[in-house]
């Protein structure tokens, strides 16, 4: 892999097609995550990645209308209420959601818009870029700070726990 969406993303060989550089450039450059479309529920994949990005020292604004509060944090029922600067917009929803997210997510001021694996829109995508918002698409920020950070493993979290090495016994 070069770097780029994985070989076999659809989002490969179009314009919407991003680096690992730009990637990192932007977890590095940008602190405040608002997570529309967050699960209260422990096990779905955007309640752990919120979980993980908090760890790792984000701070996260979840964004669901069902919910009041998230990992003990208010919940916005849309990314209007979201404290400013709002920076990148992380979108665990369906596509068909996507363009409408995309024009809060210009009305508020944000800076990216970082779609979840699996959640492609190009016209949306078009229409943030055509806006000045940078576009990640079908990609987990997750796993991408992750893979920075030293963070990912098989399971897609470094545990700290298996080893190989016997413990020293003095």
């Amino acid at each position: 892999m070069s770097g780029e969406v994985g070989s076999t993303s659809p989002v490969l060989g179009t314009r919407f097609a991003t680096t690992a550089q730009t990637h990192l450039r932007i977890l590095k450059q940008y602190q405040r995550i608002a997570m529309v479309g967050l699960s209260a529920n422990p096990y779905r994949p955007s309640n752990f990645a919120a979980r993980y990005m908090r760890a790792a020292g984000y701070q996260i604004f979840p964004v669901n209308p069902r919910e009041t509060q998230i990992l003990g944090l208010r919940c916005y029922q849309s990314l209007a209420e979201v404290p400013p600067p709002l920076e990148i917009v992380d979108i665990f929803r369906e596509p068909a959601a996507v363009p409408d997210i995309v024009e809060e997510a210009i009305a508020a001021g944000a800076k990216v818009i970082w779609m979840q694996l699996g959640v492609i829109h190009e016209a949306a995508a078009a229409r943030a870029l055509e806006a000045g918002l940078e576009v990640v698409m079908d990609r987990c920020v997750k796993i991408e700070h992750a893979r920075f950070s030293g963070g990912l493993s098989t399971l897609g979290l470094n545990a700290g726990v298996l080893t190989a090495r016997k413990p020293r016994v003095d």
